[in-house]
Formats: C-alpha cells, sequence, structure tokens
C-alpha cells in the first residue's frame, strides 16, 4: 500500500542525490534509509558495514539447502 507523506525538501535533495548514485528511485532511497535506521535502532551494538552486508544479503536469491552425499 502507498501513502502519500510530507518530507522536507533538503531531505528529497538529498535522497535524490544518493539515489543518482546507488542507481535507485528517491522513494527506494528514503525507504533503504528507514531500513537502516529501524535496523540501527534495534541493533544498537551493528555496525553500520554489518547492517548494510544484512540488507545486501536479504536482496539476494536463495541459493538452497546444501545437500550431503
Amino acid at each position: 500500500m502507498s501513502i502519500n507523506v510530507k518530507l522536507a525538501e533538503s531531505l528529497v535533495e538529498q535522497a535524490r542525490r544518493y539515489a543518482v548514485i546507488q542507481h535507485r528511485s528517491v522513494p527506494k532511497q528514503i525507504e533503504y534509509w528507514s531500513q537502516i535506521g529501524k535496523i540501527a535502532e534495534e541493533n544498537p551494538d551493528l555496525p553500520f558495514s554489518m547492517i548494510r552486508d544484512i540488507l545486501i544479503a536479504d536482496q539476494e536469491d536463495p541459493v538452497g539447502e546444501y545437500v550431503f552425499n
């Protein structure tokens, strides 16, 4: 579900600059920042690099289970 939200122009402009670099849309960039903030708030001991790796891994296709022969 989508809803309209009023955001500060400065935030949207910052998101626009980062979105271009990261090949995301502005809304997706803001969602990405929101996810990082949520994970950081829920896990204050995690460094940013680990949070980023978690988000990257979450986007990868599942490989499947390893089968022992």
